[in-house]
């Protein structure tokens, strides 16, 4: 397969998941962006970790994209692939987000949560320096939290830039998996792959919702929904995630 080089890619140390490792929604949603004209929808599939403030390459190819490190070997699988999918469903009826918004963080897995550096939901990355997406339980299988969009969030035309959107639909879901007790044996979990269609925008200073819901566990993999919603009720995003667990492996992988 021929590959031509799209464009260099940097993420920044701002934008971590896992401790020196950057966040899966967030690579997803700048992979996702240069899809954007290709399919309403775009599937991420996150391979190995990806670093850190180093030189980065996006090789188109065929109908999708690669995410390499020029370092690697030659052979080497890539970061993470993307490509362009099919029609992703609207999000089920979301049950009431009357009481959310205090920031209690009623999640059972903030009682372990893995990394709390993380940029969208991590406990110790406070908006504007992280998303604080930081999800309440709403009903059985369901977890659902207030964003408020930062400026720093925004282009040069005061919308916020996709890859944002993509890195806010990528963490509530595991955590309405990890609800029930019994489900903190998969701790941790990394992002595995993701299926998102973006179709609307927000704006900063906005106060969207982010709803997310449970689909279960098969084996080691459990797969949850995620949804955003302006302010006005406007369906902004959704996305499908498919979440690895790490329990018990000495290493990591992507998030």
């Amino acid at each position: 397969m021929t590959r031509t080089l799209a464009r260099a890619l940097r993420v920044g140390a701002r934008y971590c998941g896992p401790p020196d490792t950057a966040n899966g929604g967030y690579v997803s949603g700048l992979l996702a962006a240069e899809l954007a004209q290709a399919s309403p929808a775009v599937s991420v599939r996150l391979l190995a970790p990806v670093p850190l403030e180093r030189e980065l390459e996006i090789l188109r190819a065929g109908d999708g994209l690669e995410l390499r490190d020029p370092g690697d070997a030659p052979g080497e699988k890539p970061l993470a692939v993307a490509r362009p999918t099919g029609f992703l469903d609207d999000p089920p009826a979301a049950p009431s987000f009357v009481g959310i918004g205090s920031g209690s963080r009623r999640c059972r897995a903030f009682e372990t949560h893995p990394f709390p550096r993380c940029f969208v939901c991590g406990p110790e990355r406070p908006t504007p320096d992280g998303l604080a997406i930081w999800p309440e339980r709403l009903a059985e299988g369901w977890v659902g939290a207030e964003w408020t969009v930062a400026a720093s969030l925004v282009d040069d035309a005061g919308a916020v830039r996709p890859e944002f959107i993509w890195a806010a639909l990528d963490c509530a879901s595991s955590f309405a998996l990890l609800e029930p007790t019994e489900a903190q044996a998969f701790e941790p979990m990394v992002l595995g792959t993701l299926v998102a269609r973006v179709s609307g925008c927000l704006r900063a200073g906005e106060i969207a919702r982010v709803g997310a819901w449970s689909e279960g566990f098969s084996g080691r993999r459990g797969v949850g929904g995620t949804a955003v919603w302006g302010g006005d009720g406007r369906l902004i995003g959704v996305a499908r995630a498919t979440w690895v667990s790490l329990a018990g492996r000495s290493g990591s992988s992507a998030s």
